[in-house]
């Protein structure tokens, strides 16, 4: 993008009207550069610009939370008011050294999957996986395991051998490791996109009056309607039933809530003797130790945007964004010193280096020491 794009770009998002394409280009165009430079922007340098900046682009007052947009949007100001790239405006220019040093980068995740059927087998799943049928399930092999073009696993009921089939189902599990996510289509129809570090267990064909399946970890379902038999998710403590809708569980065994994000339709959270229904928009948080579902609106963006390919926080603190990332990039996390009053707002793409990612996480000053696959966190 040349400096008029940039510059159109910045006063779109100052007017509130950029577009989340929009966004996307001047995020991507702000951590290649930032990626590129020797220059970092540290916390005092920003502020001296910030307030330069003030007068030439109408800039509004910088909250106290960390925004990675407001820094994009002052960042990528200077770099179009000085046309020299990422820089920061004093009156001495001196060069900064970045935070991050330069190691071993460490790739991000993929589609990866490992397919349990029920005699045992185990199939790995990933993006190089050859797609057609992978399996055949149930004693008259009545049920077909394929792998699509696109990497999704599909299940392929013969409508004839079922005929003489009873209530016995023959039970799956598609499960993630570090650093993997894998999407599949039940027999049923229902897709589910599984996060990392989670698995679904399922029957292969829904012979019964419900379609049951159990998950931990993450997943987001779209699930076929079928109002003569209930779709029931059972997770930790709690039990969500539908009949068909667009929802998010996050049901991770090292936090302390599971999380159930209602994007449409409508969904029934059971937890012990408590049952609430959610509306679009709701999310529900279930703890051992809380003695009622407790409700709240939310943005729904924040909850899916793991399955649209983006890291997004808002007002996250940072052990919540560092769990992300150890999932993702399997990694693990040590910290020196209090972090607990650091949070974050805005986000950055899943596809995108370790290293990429630390970099915008340094704009909230936080120093980050890497260490083959261990990050070492410093207030």
């Amino acid at each position: 993008m040349n400096e008029s794009e940039i510059l159109t770009l910045l006063q779109k998002y100052q007017n509130g009207t950029l577009s989340n394409e929009e966004k996307d280009k001047l995020d991507a165009w702000y951590l290649y550069k930032v990626s590129n430079s020797k220059l970092q922007l540290s916390e005092q340098q920003l502020n001296d610009s910030y307030e330069y900046l003030k007068s030439q682009l109408s800039l509004e007052k910088e909250t106290k939370v960390i925004s990675l947009w407001q820094r994009v949007a002052v960042a990528a100001s200077i770099a179009v008011v000085l046309g020299t790239g990422i820089f920061y405006f004093t009156k001495t220019e001196k060069q900064v050294n970045p935070v991050v040093q330069k190691v071993q980068d460490i790739a991000p995740g993929g589609n990866r999957g490992i397919l349990t059927l029920s005699n045992g087998k185990q199939i790995i799943l990933s993006d190089v996986s050859k797609e057609g049928a992978i399996a055949k399930e149930g004693d008259d092999e009545e049920v077909t395991v394929k792998l699509s073009a696109n990497g999704v696993v599909t299940y392929i009921i013969n409508s004839e051998a079922n005929k003489t089939k009873g209530d016995v189902a023959s039970f799956n599990t598609l499960s993630t490791p570090l650093g993997g996510q894998y999407n599949i289509i039940l027999g049923d129809g229902t897709k589910v996109f599984l996060n990392a570090v989670s698995s679904i267990k399922y029957p292969t064909q829904f012979n019964g009056d419900k379609r049951i399946v159990e998950l931990e970890g993450e997943a987001y379902f779209e699930v076929s309607k079928n109002k003569s038999k209930p779709f029931i998710v059972k997770c930790g403590n709690q039990m969500v039933e539908v009949l068909g809708t667009h929802f998010n569980i996050h049901n991770y065994n090292d936090e302390k809530f599971v999380k159930t994000t209602l994007l449409e339709g409508s969904v029934a959270v059971s937890h012990g003797n408590e049952r609430v229904v959610l509306k679009p928009g709701q999310q529900s948080n279930v703890s051992g130790t809380l003695g009622k579902i407790q409700v709240k609106e939310v943005d729904t963006d924040l909850a899916v945007a793991w399955k649209n390919g983006r890291f997004k926080f808002d007002n996250a603190d940072l052990k919540t964004v560092m769990k992300q990332l150890e999932r993702w990039y399997g990694i693990k996390v040590e910290y020196r010193g209090n972090v607990s009053d650091v949070r974050f707002n805005g986000g950055t793409f899943m596809n995108k280096n370790l290293s990429e990612v630390l970099k915008v996480l340094e704009l909230s000053n936080i120093k980050f020491k890497v260490e083959g696959k261990t990050i070492i966190v410093y207030p």
